[in-house]
């Protein structure tokens, strides 16, 4: 086998023109529990993950494109020592991705922030313009006092006001509305952006640790090119604020697959009975499907019910781009899940979207047991480019941090993921009464709806080229070690 084959394509700093006037991070100091590397150990890794990739067959796959969007700043905000929330979540995925070495199979991106403009294509100004000016505090506000209001519910335990705060939500939103673009522009089939999938947040406020919509912003990129967008939630959450974004639209169709608990479980939306407006004169009725699932679902049964649904959804609605969100809390094991599923059964329902053979972006989302965060995206990105069957289920012994798997296969069992798995609350019968409620509604979609129930505002910053290339010298001057490796090519399959 040629090494030589096998070269890297660096992220690329992926900027629009924008209007923020200082673009240096205000974030304040936090120590990831996670080492740094120095320039001499990245070299040796840089190799590592070369051969990794030679060893287990990882090249650009044929017929089509995947690109990788993110943001490493992301990984070093910190929402408060107990909050479930661990942005270093990504650095974990990041270290297994290219561990296996699957960067050579994808174009990598180095997206940056959202500007106000995009971000008001969505939220109003006079939430964004609080989400700027609120003062971090250490303390979330409802701790002494659970009484205390809060305005734009910020600064709860919810939704904490933390140091970067603004930051970090364009930083999500910028990786998502760049893979939205990709898409858009025929750069990619498949555009992974595990930093976004935050898909509480309503257009006047945050909600359950989200705070920009990000996967909002990027639909509303989708419809400029595509008449319509199928969403698909995989989060123990009901998909809330992306439903209620679209809740009067024929062109996108949201379908969230959640543990429904009304009195006990966040947020205690999305039965199966809420289907969208109650009104047939709105084109959006009938076109919200929810999917309320009880504690301990299966492997099995969550890919019966997937398949079926989402199977019966695309004969009918016949989308043309999907948006598919990866929440990684439906793992068994989670901090703040209830299903009993493996990284196995959460990566079927990416296997399946990717067979049906239409562009999609897929997002991150909720997810509190870090590891077992990174084990999913991971394995997720190598369906994507179509590694799966061909990487090792032992976790590279290379791969950063490595220690902080606690066992060393990428698909733990039940368990090894929790003391016990949890009693199945959902029986078949249960199963087939969702799968017979969603098809009656689905008699009500029209085959291939209209276009034009909505309007899309007018895009903001198109890309320029001069802008780009400016701003990529100016970041590969910084460091000359990305010089070297950016003038190699990307390997091809059969290329040695």
């Amino acid at each position: 086998m040629d090494a030589a084959a096998y070269h890297f394509r660096p992220p690329k700093p992926n900027y629009l023109p924008h209007n923020i006037e200082a673009d240096d991070p205000i974030v304040e100091e936090y120590t990831i529990p996670l080492g740094k590397a120095d320039d001499r150990e990245n070299a040796i890794f840089f190799n590592k993950m070369k051969f990794a990739a030679q060893e287990y067959g990882i090249t650009r796959p044929k017929g089509y494109t995947v690109s990788y969007h993110a943001t490493p700043e992301m990984e070093k905000h910190h929402f408060g020592q107990t909050h479930p929330m661990k942005p270093w979540r990504l650095t974990l995925t990041k270290s297994l991705v290219t561990a296996y070495g699957m960067p050579f199979a994808m174009d990598n991106y180095m997206t940056r922030e959202a500007t106000y403009e995009e971000l008001n294509a969505f939220h109003s100004s006079d939430y964004l313009d609080y989400l700027i000016t609120a003062a971090p505090e250490d303390q979330p506000r409802d701790i002494e006092n659970p009484d205390k209001e809060v305005k734009y519910n910020l600064g709860g335990s919810d939704c904490p006001l933390f140091h970067g705060l603004y930051n970090y939500c364009s930083m999500s939103a910028g990786c998502s509305l760049d893979a939205a673009r990709k898409i858009c522009s025929n750069q990619s089939d498949i555009a992974i952006a595990w930093g976004g999938g935050l898909h509480h947040a309503k257009r006047y406020e945050a909600s359950g640790f989200c705070y920009i919509n990000d996967i909002v912003l990027a639909i509303l990129q989708l419809l400029r090119t595509h008449p319509r967008v199928l969403y698909i939630d995989i989060d123990v959450h009901h998909g809330d604020g992306v439903e209620e974004a679209f809740f009067s639209t024929d062109r996108v169709m949201t379908v969230s697959f959640h543990k429904y608990q009304p009195d006990q479980f966040f947020p205690g939306t999305g039965g199966l009975e809420d289907n969208g407006p109650k009104s047939e004169h709105n084109p959006g009725a009938h076109h919200a499907i929810n999917v309320p699932l009880q504690d301990g679902i299966t492997d099995e049964q969550y890919q019966y019910l997937f398949e079926n649904i989402i199977g019966t959804i695309n004969q009918r609605y016949r989308p043309s781009a999907i948006a598919l969100q990866c929440g990684a809390d439906s793992l068994a094991g989670d901090r703040l899940g209830r299903f009993n599923l493996r990284v196995q059964g959460h990566g079927a329902c990416v296997r399946y979207c990717k067979s049906l053979g239409l562009p999609m972006i897929v997002f991150g989302g909720g997810g509190y047991t870090p590891r077992n965060v990174a084990r999913a995206w991971a394995y997720e990105t190598s369906i994507a480019i179509g590694a799966d069957t061909r990487i090792p289920e032992t976790i590279p012994e290379h791969t950063p941090w490595r220690e902080h798997f606690i066992h060393d296969t990428l698909f733990p069992t039940l368990e090894q993921s929790m003391s016990e798995p949890r009693h199945n609350r959902n029986s078949e019968k249960r199963l087939r009464d969702i799968i017979s409620h969603v098809h009656e509604q689905l008699r009500f979609v029209a085959h291939a709806p209209s276009v034009q129930s909505q309007i899309i505002p007018p895009d903001l910053g198109p890309i320029r080229d001069d802008v780009e290339a400016k701003l990529k010298e100016e970041h590969e001057e910084r460091d000359d070690g990305l010089r070297r490796i950016s003038e190699e090519g990307l390997g091809h399959a059969m290329e040695f």
